[in-house]
């Protein structure tokens, strides 16, 4: 059976609305209206995003949305799984997907700021293998590259 993306991406949001449910509810908490427009905004935006981008892209849905409800939001979303939080060497943090997304890492402008997330399975065997040569077991891994994007150096 072959699936549209379309298609895909709809049950692929399906089931992060039912994981963010299911923790927001173990967490004692209700699924209010802004939560989910804060949370189909983020699921809708695939970029990096700092809190205040998707306060704005959430805001333009629901005017009633404040800052706090995002920021709060955007924690419940770490904990359940959907998303990580990537703090940058230039104190921005911002925030990716992570359910259903394959493990990447990031190529980051230190002149505009933008991200490029690089998936090269070259770079993941190197690192298995200076970790196998010094007998040292890898629980998890982040690699941030800083330069300046080719747009910034013309």
């Amino acid at each position: 059976m072959i699936i549209s993306f379309t298609a895909w991406r709809d049950m692929a949001f399906e089931e992060e609305y039912n994981i963010f449910n299911d923790y927001v509810r173990s967490k004692g908490l209700r699924h209010s209206g802004q939560r989910r427009d804060i949370l189909n905004a983020f699921l809708k935006t695939e970029k990096h995003l700092t809190a205040d981008e998707l306060y704005r892209i959430a805001k333009k849905k629901n005017p009633s949305i404040g800052a706090a409800t995002v920021y709060r939001t955007l924690k419940l979303l770490r904990e359940s799984g959907l998303c990580r939080e990537l703090r940058l060497d230039d104190g921005t943090t911002r925030y990716e997907h992570l359910y259903g997304h394959k493990h990447h890492d990031h190529l980051i402008c230190t002149s505009c700021g933008s991200l490029i997330g690089i998936l090269d399975p070259e770079i993941e065997k190197s690192q298995e293998k200076l970790a196998e040569k010094h007998g040292f077991h890898i629980k998890s891994h982040k690699l941030e590259i800083y330069g300046t994007c080719r747009k910034c150096r013309k």
